[in-house]
């Protein structure tokens, strides 16, 4: 083999060597940056709105992302009550004005989830609250929503509520109530009354009667959610 073949070989090997290192400097910083927790919206049979509030989950990802350095995937998902998928997110939200019903599955799916280590999220975007009651009590018989203290810990994680929920929508002059179904000691299910946490969570704008100070409440307020499922 010549000299200046023998060269042109070990220019070509070098190149090659330095594609393969680029290429995998790229997969390994690839890999840090890639989204470590997902967040859905969970989807119910009963003719309910539980696709309601479409632009909540994006904005408080983003909020989360932002000011608690989560790595959230930008985009929220929609996961149904009885798949099996409600086991890829560590925080499920649900939403709605009317009628749910969960199936033998779902319940079954459900308690598996909450038990295992899950959260949800339930916040009544007015007239949820006669329809979720019983199907929650289907899931946990055992259980009742308590009304959580104002020193309960997801008051008081990165932003302090100490008089509890912030009022974002007014609907019947009542006071905000945040109910919790506490499994062994540990919160599995936040429900949020009389609130409209969700809605204050949607891209400003979106109702009539929005402000932006209590977009930001609400925002971090899901941010304390979020802080205190990640770290219970």
């Amino acid at each position: 083999m010549t000299k200046g073949r023998i060269t042109r070989v070990i220019y070509f090997m070098k190149k090659t060597v330095f594609i393969i290192c680029a290429f995998f400097l790229v997969a390994v910083i690839s890999s840090f940056n890639a989204p470590t927790y997902k967040m859905a919206k969970l989807k119910y049979n009963g003719g309910g709105d539980w696709y309601g509030d479409r632009t909540a989950l994006p904005n408080l990802i983003k909020f989360c992302n932002d000011n608690l350095k989560t790595n959230f995937q930008q985009e929220d998902e929609v996961v149904e009550a009885g798949s099996a998928e409600i086991f890829n997110y560590p925080f499920i939200f649900m939403t709605g004005h009317g009628n749910v019903i969960f199936s033998d599955q779902d319940v079954r799916n459900l308690r598996k989830y909450l038990t295992g280590g899950g959260f949800l999220h339930i916040d009544d975007n007015y007239g949820l609250d006669q329809f979720i009651r019983p199907q929650m009590k289907k899931v946990f018989p055992e259980l009742d929503f308590v009304e959580l203290p104002l020193n309960h810990p997801i008051y008081h994680q990165k932003f302090p509520f100490p008089n509890g929920l912030p009022k974002i929508h007014e609907h019947d002059g009542k006071r905000p109530q945040g109910f919790g179904l506490i499994y062994k000691g540990r919160l599995v299910c936040f429900y949020t009354y009389e609130c409209d946490l969700g809605n204050g969570w949607e891209d400003y704008g979106t109702y009539a009667n929005d402000t932006q100070e209590n977009r930001v409440k609400a925002l971090k307020m899901g941010a304390n959610m979020i802080q205190y499922v990640l770290t219970q």
